[in-house]
């Protein structure tokens, strides 16, 4: 173009500035609305006090934020842009100022300032519960997801960051049950079989944290609590009681037995042992009804099972000895599981075991002023109510049958087995009373006599009821009781040793390296008088207290065996007792006619002259009478000393030597 075109921007320049008043350079920044700025990053929770950008807007313009801007962000004052809230990257990640320069109602452009809030870790997990609780069935299986993911989950505000899940047991030893299958998967699963009678609850404490690391700052945690209740399941089949042996699932239950007589159909529901035929649930949380029914073994049908309570009844009598072997099932009411056990019964004869009383002769008392319906005290044990039992050994389902009265007197009755008086007892005496007992199934009857004592105050008792009387005793008299019981106790400590010294004092002696002179030589003879009253009865037969009255019951023939070495009751008692040894305990069998009298002789160690013989009456629960004789003469000792040798029956004299000292000197252990 040359060197002319060359001069026209220099000449342009200075027109230009005539014309508009200006330079250039600042006409371009007014004519068009800007800013300094127009995108920021910046971290949520931090506040910007100063403005956030300058703008350049023409003199004839004015810029607005436009309806398109974060709603409260941003404000304007003259020329600078402000930010107008807190950033918070969980509310809006992005922030945005749309600015709008306007000439009179007309938007000449539009422009915009933007804020791109960062993130960071300042909101906590939360669970979407505080306290869950959920049921879990005995029965789920090992590996089974017993609460999903989406339940336990919980949430974080920050949309990066990753939970890590941590499972607490409150329960000791829960945390061997259930487990997380996951750091960051919290489903719940089961580790182990679960026992309802065992652990019914668990209880855990579920953490979430928001870093991989527990020491990390900033790292947040929220905590929620689990409960997982057990709920019982149909696992275990009817439990026939009583168990031999139990793990909680499975029972052994012994086998039941009973006794019943030929020939004879008993009214009641028969007795077993260890028990009545009864079931259970073995699921006890669950305790489903029990129906009973009899397999096999029911011979004729001789016995009917009641279905609902189990009991065993006789539909006919049985004819001879026989043993029935019955199969009996339990079921559960739903059918869903049942149980098999064995009832064995045997039939056997009455024959040989006839009804009897435990006693021949009962003593009994009652109180003067007594009123009607009075209950006769047992007058050995006065705080016991006198109980009058006749049984058949062998058959406990007979008793149930047993029935009393009293047949010779007006003023007492049979209530069962408790004498009751029918009118008040006005004055002091002994009443003589026969009750007999009759059996509505064998009609076998037996009769006893009872003695009873009208006495005109309460026989002593050793019952609590006795202890008040001790506290209205004061303390120095209970001083002085004391003081007394201890003399009397130092008297007899002294007595003791004085007899000691008397008795023994030839074996200090001998032991001491002395010759020991000859001693006097005795009898020790320990005696079981027979009574002839039945031993069946669990409880002993008691002796009672001498009555005051002269009248007393005939007593029985003495035994062969006995009765030629048993010294009369009246013998003074000898002032120099020496026992020999303690009497042994002799078993038998459950028959009363299975015990025979026994003659036991032993030779005594040298140095003391005699023997020792041991008599047991007909039955061997017979109270026993313990006599030692002794009769320190010549001739007994020489008597001693050669029969010891050889048999009683031998030797007549030794017989009539032994009755003359039972006769001198005697006394009663």
């Amino acid at each position: 173009m040359g060197a002319p075109a060359l001069l026209w921007p220099p000449l342009l320049f200075p027109l230009l500035t005539v014309l508009f008043g200006q330079p250039l350079g600042t006409l371009a920044q007014v004519q068009v609305c800007s800013a300094n700025q127009t995108f920021f990053t910046l971290e949520e929770n931090k506040t910007v006090s100063g403005p956030l950008a300058e703008l350049f807007v023409p003199d004839d313009q004015l810029v607005t934020l436009g309806p398109l801007s974060t709603p409260y962000a941003f404000k304007i004052v003259g020329t600078e842009l402000f930010l107008n809230v807190t950033p918070d990257y969980e509310e809006n990640s992005l922030l945005e100022a749309v600015l709008e320069c306007k000439r009179g109602n007309t938007v000449v452009m539009q422009f915009k300032v933007i804020v791109a809030v960062l993130d960071i870790n300042d909101n906590a997990p939360k669970f979407p519960f505080e306290i869950k609780e959920y049921n879990v069935s005995e029965d789920t299986r090992v590996d089974t997801t017993v609460i999903p993911e989406i339940e336990l989950k919980a949430t974080d505000a920050d949309k990066g960051d990753i939970l890590v899940y941590t499972l607490q047991e409150v329960t000791p030893n829960a945390s061997k049950f259930f487990s997380l299958e996951g750091i960051n998967y919290p489903a719940l699963k089961l580790d182990q079989t679960l026992d309802f009678y065992k652990n019914q609850n668990m209880t855990f404490r579920l953490l979430a944290r928001d870093t991989w690391e527990e020491n990390v700052k900033p790292s947040h945690t929220a905590t929620a609590t689990l409960v997982l209740n057990v709920l019982p399941a149909d696992l275990r089949t009817p439990w026939f009681l009583p168990c031999s042996f139990t793990d909680g699932y499975f029972c052994i239950q012994a086998q039941y037995h009973a006794v019943v007589p030929t020939g004879h159909k008993l009214p009641s529901p028969l007795t077993l042992s260890p028990g009545p035929i009864y079931a259970v649930d073995g699921d006890l949380a669950i305790n489903q009804p029990i129906t009973y029914r009899i397999m096999a073994g029911n011979t004729d049908g001789t016995f009917i099972i009641n279905a609902n309570d189990g009991n065993l009844t006789m539909a006919k009598s049985v004819p001879s000895p026989m043993m029935f072997t019955l199969l009996i099932r339990a079921d559960q009411a739903d059918m869903a599981r049942y149980s098999v056990t064995q009832a064995i019964v045997e039939a056997r004869s009455v024959t040989g075991n006839p009804l009897q009383f435990s006693q021949s002769l009962y003593y009994g008392t009652v109180v003067v002023g007594s009123e009607a319906g009075t209950a006769v005290k047992d007058k050995t044990f006065p705080s016991e109510i006198l109980r009058i039992q006749a049984q058949y050994p062998g058959f406990p389902d007979l008793n149930s049958a047993v029935t009393y009265r009293v047949t010779n007197s007006s003023e007492f009755m049979m209530n069962k087995d408790i004498m009751l008086t029918t009118q008040p007892m006005k004055e002091a005496r002994t009443i003589r009373v026969e009750v007999e007992a009759s059996n509505t199934v064998t009609k076998d009857t037996a009769t006893a006599v009872v003695e009873i004592q009208v006495s005109e105050q309460e026989p002593p008792s050793t019952g609590a009821g006795d202890l008040g009387d001790g506290q209205r005793f004061s303390t120095v008299d209970m001083a002085v009781l004391g003081g007394v019981l201890g003399a009397l106790l130092l008297l007899a400590l002294i007595c003791l040793v004085i007899l000691v010294h008397k008795h023994y004092r030839h074996r200090f002696t001998c032991c001491s390296g002395k010759a020991s002179e000859p001693q006097p030589r005795g009898y020790d003879n320990l005696t079981f008088l027979p009574d002839n009253k039945a031993k069946w009865s669990p409880t002993s037969n008691r002796k009672p207290e001498p009555s005051p009255e002269p009248a007393q019951p005939p007593l029985p023939p003495p035994s062969p065996t006995s009765s030629s070495l048993t010294p009369p009751s009246s013998a003074p008692p000898s002032p120099q007792p020496k026992a020999s040894g303690s009497p042994k305990t002799v078993q038998a069998g459950d028959s009363p006619s299975a015990v025979r009298s026994i003659l036991t002789k032993e030779r005594r160690p040298e140095g003391e002259g005699g023997y020792k013989a041991v008599w047991f009456g007909k039955d061997i629960g017979a109270e026993a009478d313990v006599v030692v004789l002794n009769e320190p003469t010549a001739d007994v000792d020489s008597a001693s000393a050669s029969g010891s040798e050889g048999s009683d029956d031998d030797d007549p004299d030794q017989k009539s030597l032994r009755l003359n000292a039972t006769e001198e000197a005697s006394i009663y252990i």
